[in-house]
């Protein structure tokens, strides 16, 4: 009897054993955005209402053990779904929350975090953002984030305000991946010429000084360009794009992830022949190849390359008349622009453990900038000749970043220490040309410039210079108490150069500028998606290179014929901010309220010849407020409003200490080119009852700004709605059926006369020029974009 009683207990254990391994199953699949289509690391799969889960590699992958019919996936910044268990692998693409505050961002502390954590004002640009626009310039898409303002020069060529004038000087930081675009001192305001648009997954934008983290330049602001990832499933994307003034624009990429190798391939190539704007053809060919490799299970490897080629005239500013009398025609037909740039970068990433990362990235860039600017043509009034320049600004850059992140249980911290090291090779000339001017009848004013002669030896700078940037950074973000989090972040920069300069006798020396930058910020959870932060941030930039060496052709008998003794500038930002949501989450909002104090702020001085004199600004002040909001009432509506009212001016400015000159200072002046307020608004439909389809009307406005530094002169021209200085509608709409997209956006809706730019000088008889904006301009494309199985 024992003996059946015990055969029948193994029976029953075998049969609740194979019962029980029969129901455990191993679930398999792969999470990744919809959107981009980008592997989602870390997101979570649990069995729903329960504590059982797992989250995924890097790659996107997860495994599950477990009996159940449905699975949870969640991560932050998206949209949660409940999947049904469906076959051997699952694919899940999450819809990224729109104006989620909990958005995951990188700039702000180098590495993934919460946004509601980084006590800096951050914006990020989303991919679904990025791709309903379809931009043709990357300004329309910048221009979107409350507080800045991105100049259109046309052909992608730019400049920049953020917490700042609109201004070309160096107070901005342009990254991709993290990465400056270009070394530190030799700073070009059309840097993102560079980019490639097609490449680019996010953009994150912080607002005032980032110089803790990333360094001289970051003052401002600093823009890090995302680049894509390889995609969690095959795709493939080719199509083309133009408009009716001769844009045209063919586009491709493709991505996959295969075992524990990864790539993305994306580029474009433009082109522009006879724009509404005469002497203003380009062509661009851009290219951005990525490869992502698992060495080992916590051990990563990714490679990048961009190649960017890029040609283009600059037919440049008009004057007045020809400016209100809608004549695009240029004054010349020699001026250009043209740039070769070469970037590649190595990464090793290796996770210890939960609590502990290391990276380390090597880098190359190799870059040529070779103009014939229309901006350095000198004229004097009456004068029937005129002289211009040819320049070349080149470098070669060798790099290495290193950093490393430890978590701990004390006080629920992180800190982050890091260093990097960065040689360029800077090599530069530029020489005169001599010009003939053909004087309208009034003889005040140039019809046409006609290149003479170029004179390859008549320098007016030429030297060559080998950089070495260095730096060490740390930060420790930690809870002082519950729901109080604090940041302290350091950083000591030195940047120093030894030169020839030929120009000064073929003079050697060396140069160094050194600065240890402060960071404290504390953000402060109020609970239901509601917070404060307040920061105080240092910021410095150095002079560029090519301010220092170029002959002052103003100098006094007592002045130096050289900018040898500019100083660095330097600023202290005070800022405090919140964010808050509403209405069950429908309704986002986020503010910020900044001091910026500058202290030797480079300043370009335009003279009364056209050309510039360089002069530090002894102090200068730079206050505002900034705010954005989103409202998204039901599934189909969506609606975005940014704005920044701001007030930048002269503390202490001293322009001259010569007798003759009318002007001496400009204390207390307000500075050109800094309108009180700039706002971006936009609403957007996507109807449920049409799905793919989308149409959007946004608006951008700018209030009046000065022209000149002596404020004198006001650029107020009435626009859409009677308002003075720029108010422009533009509206985009597609509709995608079947992987087949197509779309139109009507730029400058009703056709206003407006100016992305203007500039006077301070002298009485001095004539404004005006950057003319384009005209209505309608953009098409098609493009077809494939999805394949994993």
């Amino acid at each position: 009897m024992k003996k059946y009683y015990n055969l029948t207990i193994s029976f029953v254990c075998c049969f609740l054993f194979c019962f029980t391994a029969f129901a455990q199953q191993t679930i398999k699949g792969v999470v990744f955005d919809n959107q981009t289509l980008e592997p989602l690391a870390g997101a979570t799969v649990s069995i729903p209402n329960t504590t059982t889960g797992t989250q995924t590699n890097e790659k996107g992958q997860f495994v599950l053990q477990a009996s159940t019919e449905k699975i949870l996936i969640s991560f932050i910044g998206y949209e949660s779904q409940e999947i049904v268990v469906e076959g051997a692998s699952l694919k899940v693409a999450l819809a990224p929350m729109v104006g989620n505050l909990q958005t995951v961002v990188v700039t702000a502390n180098r590495e993934a975090g919460l946004r509601t954590q980084s006590p800096v004002a951050i914006s990020k640009l989303s991919p679904t953002l990025i791709n309903d626009t379809k931009p043709t310039n990357l300004y329309e898409i910048i221009n979107k984030v409350p507080g800045v303002v991105m100049l259109n020069y046309n052909n992608e060529q730019h400049a920049m305000s953020i917490r700042q004038p609109m201004t070309t000087n160096s107070y901005f930081l342009y990254m991709e991946d993290g990465i400056p675009v270009r070394p530190m001192g030799v700073f070009n305001h059309n840097a993102l010429i560079e980019m490639n648009m097609m490449a680019i997954s996010s953009v994150e934008i912080v607002k005032g000084p980032a110089s803790s983290l990333y360094g001289p330049e970051a003052v401002g602001g600093a823009l890090n360009f995302i680049t894509q990832r390889p995609t969690a499933i095959p795709t493939a994307r080719a199509g083309i794009q133009f408009d009716d003034y001769g844009y045209k624009r063919f586009q491709y990429s493709a991505g996959a992830t295969a075992g524990r190798f990864g790539f993305f391939l994306g580029g474009y190539l433009a082109r522009q022949t006879n724009s509404w704007m005469d002497q203003s053809d380009f062509e661009k060919s851009s290219v951005n190849a990525r490869a992502e490799y698992k060495l080992a299970d916590k051990t990563n490897l990714t490679g990048t390359f961009t190649y960017n080629d890029y040609y283009s005239e600059t037919g440049g500013t008009v004057d007045s008349t020809a400016f209100y009398s809608r004549s695009y025609k240029s004054n010349n037909d020699f001026t250009y622009r043209a740039a070769n740039a070469i970037r590649a970068r190595l990464s090793l990433e290796h996770t210890w453990n939960t609590q502990a990362t290391t990276t380390i990235t090597s880098y190359f860039r190799d870059n040529s900038l070779k103009q014939n600017p229309n901006y350095s043509i000198i004229w004097t009034a009456g004068s029937t000749t005129a002289t211009g320049q040819i320049n070349e600004n080149a470098f070669t850059s060798y790099g290495v970043v290193a950093q490393h992140s430890q978590r701990f249980d004390f006080l629920q911290s992180k800190l982050l220490v890091g260093g990097m090291y960065d040689y360029s090779k800077n090599p530069y000339y530029a020489y005169t040309t001599q010009l003939a001017a053909q004087l309208r009848a009034d003889g005040k004013s140039v019809e046409k410039y006609t290149l003479t002669q170029e004179l390859p030896n008549d320098y007016l700078s030429r030297y060559k210079a080998d950089i070495y940037n260095s730096a060490l950074f740390t930060q420790w973000d930690f809870e002082l108490i519950q729901k109080l989090r604090i940041s302290l972040g350091a950083r000591y920069d030195r940047i120093a150069f030894d030169y020839v300069n030929y120009l000064d006798n073929n003079a050697t020396g060396s140069k160094s500028y050194s600065q240890f930058t402060l960071k404290l910020g504390l953000t402060y959870d109020l609970g239901k998606d509601k917070g404060l932060y307040a920061n105080y941030s240092k910021g410095f930039s150095p002079p560029a290179l090519t301010a220092i060496f170029r002959k002052n052709t103003n100098a006094t008998e007592s002045q130096d014929l050289f900018y040898y003794n500019l100083k660095p500038a330097r600023f202290d930002n005070f800022e405090i901010g919140g964010w808050a949501a509403f209405f069950q989450n429908k309704v986002y909002l986020d503010w910020a309220v900044y001091q910026m104090n500058g202290y030797n702020e480079l300043l370009s001085i335009r003279q009364s010849n056209n050309s510039y004199d360089y002069q530090s600004a002894g102090k200068t002040l730079h206050r505002g407020i900034e705010y954005g909001l989103t409202w998204k009432p039901t599934t189909e509506w969506f609606f975005r409003f940014g704005g920044t009212n701001a007030l930048h001016k002269f503390i202490e400015f001293e322009l001259s200490q010569r007798e003759t000159d009318q002007v001496k200072n400009i204390n207390d002046k307000v500075m050109p080119q800094s309108p009180s307020w700039t706002a971006n608004t936009e609403v957007t439909y996507k109807p449920n009852w049409l799905r793919g389809f989308r149409a959007s009307l946004e608006w951008q406005r700018m209030s009046s700004w000065y022209m000149n530094q002596v404020n004198t002169v006001k650029y107020d021209d009435h626009t859409a709605l009677g308002l003075k200085g720029i108010s422009l509608f533009n509206f985009r709409t597609g509709y995608t059926w079947k992987g087949v997209e197509v779309f139109v956006n009507v730029m400058n809706l009703t056709n206003e006369l407006y100016a992305n730019s203007t500039s006077l000088g301070n002298g009485a008889s001095d004539r404004a020029t005006y950057t003319a904006g384009a005209p209505r301009t309608f953009v098409m494309g098609i493009q077809y974009n494939f999805t394949g199985k994993k």
